[in-house]
């Protein structure tokens, strides 16, 4: 079976960093969070490969690059993350990764104008990834992953910015705040809550507490 690649991989995927929307304070000043890394993928025309007819369909898996990446079988030895979701559009307007995503592939469209078995197009759209072994950043405290969830934690990195960063102090830089619930409002957050994180989702209010 033929491996279906793509190359334009803005950025190593391993390093990609969190989606944080933003923060506000307990007096209500918001601190946005600086712009995250994304890696962007252009397929090279489809043909049958026995993955699926879609490109990185859920349950599909992927090997890591840095500057191309390859859509591979899950049980071969260079697998190394799977699709749990997969849309079409951009992030932005589309529906929300699942909440421990490690990453997301952005992925350019392809619509080749003369098509031998007419299945080469593939629309603009996304792939929720996680890693098939540890470490996952998008778990709870990992330090990343496209969403910031309960139990992650934060840093302030200048300019009135936040960033996630590893609870356990492991990363580059140390934690200073974690989010221990999420909520509907402001108000609802326990007292200990020296920042509010937004979270989106119905409960779209992330309370922090310092460590």
């Amino acid at each position: 079976m033929r491996e279906r690649s793509g190359a334009g991989v803005v950025g190593a995927l391993s390093v990609l960093c969190a989606l944080l929307t933003g923060c506000q304070s307990p007096s209500g000043g918001v601190a946005e969070a600086g712009a995250a890394r994304t890696a962007t993928v252009s397929p090279a025309p489809a043909h049958p490969s026995g993955y699926g007819a879609v490109f990185l369909a859920v349950g599909e898996c992927s090997s890591f690059g840095t500057t191309s990446f390859t859509e591979v079988p899950c049980a071969g030895e260079r697998a190394a993350a799977r699709v749990v979701a997969r849309h079409d559009g951009t992030v932005r307007d589309g529906p929300r990764c699942p909440a421990t995503t490690d990453f997301v592939l952005h992925i350019s469209e392809q619509r080749p104008g003369a098509d031998e078995d007419g299945d080469g197009a593939v629309p603009q759209g996304y792939a929720c990834m996680r890693n098939l072994q540890p470490p996952h950043p998008g778990d709870p405290g990992g330090g990343g992953g496209p969403r910031t969830i309960v139990g992650d934690c934060v840093y302030g990195s200048g300019d009135g910015q936040v960033r996630e960063t590893a609870c356990d102090g492991e990363g580059e830089h140390r934690p200073q705040y974690k989010v221990t619930r999420a909520v509907t409002r402001r108000s609802d957050c326990p007292a200990p809550t020296a920042l509010y994180v937004r979270l989106g989702g119905v409960r779209p209010v992330g309370c922090a507490r310092p460590l």
